[in-house]
């Protein structure tokens, strides 16, 4: 796929698959969650795929994906026991992935704005990006609870730009999953998809996109600032 360079004055990030690797922590607390109710435990692949859409649809589908349905009343119940152990756990074995501090500073060095995006509850959000040393970066954080809809909903992009004060039109959305395509495409933001996060089990080659990018550090190539 050729990627052509994009002359923007805000870049918006996904948070999970694109800036860190938080499976481990995710999968520790879905581990603890199971445990505490009595339930088989879910693999690491397995919980890969569930992650994209916000703890609650996490939760219910390390419940019921291939097993039997749950009511509403236990579903919340669990979603209450997961958090309590994901603020155990978050950001304990988390890591960012190669090069991302670096270039999140290469392009706050050219003045480009930058959000973090996520489908994450914001209890957990904030905290991580303080602990892993990234929240210096961003102007605008929009969590999964910021806002009653969260992505593929177009809505938090929406808000970013507001908040940053650009058009969408002069934004670039950067995440990996068809969550993000599809808020981005729907929000007029164009979007680059990284290769190796987490596409809830679909091949991020197969989802529409502006691009894909291998390593978070070929961004450099592709987004810029026309000097004012």
């Amino acid at each position: 796929m050729h990627v052509r360079r994009f002359d923007v004055d805000a870049v918006l990030f996904d948070l999970d698959g694109t800036l860190l690797d938080t499976i481990p922590d995710l999968h520790e607390a879905a581990r603890r969650m199971l445990e505490e109710l009595h339930e088989p435990t879910r693999t690491l692949d397995e919980v890969t795929r569930f992650v994209g859409r916000g703890i609650p649809n996490l939760v219910e589908r390390c419940l019921t994906d291939g097993r039997a349905a749950r009511d509403a009343a236990s579903l919340e119940a669990a979603v209450a026991v997961f958090r309590r152990h994901y603020a155990a756990v978050n950001g304990h074995s988390t890591r960012i992935y190669e090069g991302v501090a670096e270039t999140l500073g290469a392009l706050q060095a050219q003045g480009i704005r930058m959000a973090c995006i996520t489908n994450k509850a914001g209890a957990f959000t904030v905290p991580l990006l303080e602990r892993m040393g990234l929240a210096r970066f961003f102007d605008c954080v929009v969590s999964g609870d910021t806002l009653p809809v969260k992505k593929p909903d177009p809505a938090p992009l929406l808000h970013a730009c507001e908040a940053l004060g650009v058009s969408p039109t002069r934004a670039l959305m950067v995440g990996d999953s068809a969550n993000d395509a599809l808020a981005a495409q729907t929000a007029g933001v164009p979007v680059l998809l990284m290769t190796y996060g987490y596409s809830e089990g679909r091949a991020v080659d197969t989802i529409e996109c502006d691009g894909l990018v291998s390593a978070f550090p070929g961004l450099l190539r592709l987004i810029g600032r026309a000097p004012d």
